[in-house]
């Protein structure tokens, strides 16, 4: 190896020791790099010019780029879901209307829980919510610890592989430039492309039947050792009618919201940043009806906006042309377009209103805080990773990576394989972010150069990443949900609830290795991919 390589390998050594260290991730890859770029230079082993390209070349274009927009809107949207205790009401419906069977509970959380990560996204907020909420509910119903714990943990998970999540909007992201970068460099003859929609279509079935996979092992594991999954009679004198009235009312807008947003995209009227731009508004008039329970007419005017958003979607849909930019209208045009303007004035006024109903009652400042940490989170990682990246392949570090798959026992088979492990086993220190801006950008090009399916390599990496965040002892689930479990939960409990999931995650991801078609037919059937 040359000299370049082995600056190539430290630089990446001491980037991972960094991160694992507990230093800033964003800090610890731009420090790093920069490092690394000084000693190339002195050396004779670095082109300095190669940063000058940073600026303007690399961090703009990414500040700006469109797709991004969607990640602050879909975190603004769960976060709002989250604050306006959608979620609390909704698992508090379900469990009663399903706690008096053995594991109704238990599946309610699991449905919940997708419904939750579906909307957020965000393992660590998804995991902490659940266990807040739920996991004082199961113990008290008689739950086993261990089972509650691991129901709630993989639940909590869900949101890597679930769409609409920032976590695929990021991959969908690096995916797509790791697919051009291996049609430019590494000789992969395709004139196709790969967009966030796509993946957010390849995951749905996976997603899908790993929630049906979790709910039929709880009540599998009900109807054996009912022990562990009681039922919890309903009071006498309580009627079914009562609670199915009341899980709907707290179950549909929400699904409602997420099929809206998710249709959208799917169905290609909307790409992810509009879609996400609906969901943020959807969210905001839902938290707003939900918190005017003590004022009856700003209720009745959000839910007629709501209603008017609804209408300028369906004038949208009729395909009439309300451009205002045209030299000749035809009749329906004018009307159509009287309507939307019509519909869009009211629309904005119950979006105002709603605003000003959640500003007076702190609901506003709170959601807009965490979106803006966790936006600029995302953010700034993405820069440094980005840093890491040039000064990286500056090295010649991406052919050192190239030629290192190439060289794998087992051909394109093993080098897959070495990925997969190395990126689990990463899992276990790093976060999905930080893996997805700096080691898909790595592996990815080669790999796709080989001819692999672009959308089926995300999702088994998103399915991988979150095996590995529910592996003990280091799995980022498990230090979330210890750390809100109450004292009766003992770690081993824990480990020992998860250990089940795993082997459902371990199953889906062979089921979707060895059938593809899971992950790449809904993409295909839509016209994607």
């Amino acid at each position: 190896m040359s000299p370049q390589d082995y600056l190539a390998l430290l630089m990446f050594a001491f980037a991972c020791i960094g991160l694992m260290s507990g230093y800033n991730v964003a800090f610890t890859l731009g420090g790093v790099s920069l490092i690394f770029a000084a000693i190339g230079t002195l050396t004779g082993h670095f082109d300095p010019g190669i940063l000058l390209a940073l600026p303007g070349g690399r961090i703009f274009p990414i500040v700006t780029r469109d797709i991004l927009l969607a990640v602050p809107l879909f975190v603004f949207m769960g976060v709002m879901l989250e604050k306006s205790r959608i979620a609390e009401d909704l698992l508090e419906a379900m469990g009663d209307l399903f706690g008096n069977l053995r594991g109704g509970l238990g599946i309610s959380v699991i449905l919940v829980g997708a419904l939750l990560a579906a909307s957020t996204g965000i393992v660590g907020a998804t995991v902490v919510t659940m266990g807040l909420l739920s996991l004082p509910t199961m113990l008290k119903r008689g739950y086993a610890p261990s089972l509650a714990s691991g129901a709630i943990a993989a639940s909590g998970t869900l949101g890597q592989i679930i769409p609409p999540s920032i976590v695929l909007v990021i991959l969908g992201d690096q995916l797509s430039n790791a697919y051009q970068e291996a049609q430019r460099s590494h000789g992969l003859v395709s004139d196709s492309v790969i967009s966030v929609g796509d993946l957010f279509a390849g995951a749905l079935l996976p997603g899908l039947l790993l929630v049906a996979c979790y709910a039929l092992y709880i009540a599998v594991i009900a109807a054996l050792k009912p022990a562990m999954a009681p039922a919890s009679p309903w009071e006498e004198g309580v009627q079914l009618k009562s609670f199915i009235k009341q899980t709907l009312s707290a179950m549909l807008p929400p699904m409602l919201l997420i099929i809206a947003v998710l249709g959208s995209i799917l169905s290609g009227y909307a790409t992810p940043t509009r879609g996400a731009a609906l969901g943020a508004l959807g969210a905001i008039l839902l938290a707003g009806y939900k918190l005017a329970d003590n004022n009856p007419s700003l209720k009745r005017f959000i839910l007629v906006a709501t209603l008017a958003l609804l209408a300028i979607i369906c004038i949208d849909l009729t395909g009439v042309d309300i451009r205002f930019n045209q030299d000749v209208w035809m009749l329906n045009e004018r009307i159509a377009v009287s309507g939307a303007l019509l519909f869009s004035g009211v629309a904005i006024l119950g979006v105002c209103a709603a605003l000003f109903w959640l500003g007076r009652h702190g609901q506003l400042s709170e959601v807009s805080r965490s979106t803006m940490h966790i936006t600029s989170m995302v953010f700034v990682i993405l820069i440094g990773a980005t840093m890491f990246s040039l000064v990286f392949r500056g090295f010649g570090g991406d052919e050192l990576v190239a030629r290192a798959l190439a060289a794998a026992p087992g051909g394109t088979t093993g080098a897959f394989i070495l990925v997969m492990v190395v990126m689990f086993f990463l899992g276990f220190f790093l976060d999905f972010i930080e893996i997805t801006f700096v080691i898909v950008p790595l592996v990815a090009p080669p790999l796709l150069a080989t001819g692999m399916d672009p959308v089926w390599l995300g999702i088994l990496m998103a399915l991988n990443l979150q095996t590995s965040f529910l592996t003990p002892p280091f799995g980022f689930a498990l230090f979330y949900l210890r750390g809100v479990a109450p004292p009766e939960v003992t770690t081993t409990a824990l480990y020992k609830g998860v250990l089940p999931f795993i082997g459902i995650q371990i199953f889906v991801i062979l089921l979707v290795a060895f059938i593809p078609e899971i992950a790449t037919s809904l993409p295909r059937v839509m016209g994607r991919g």
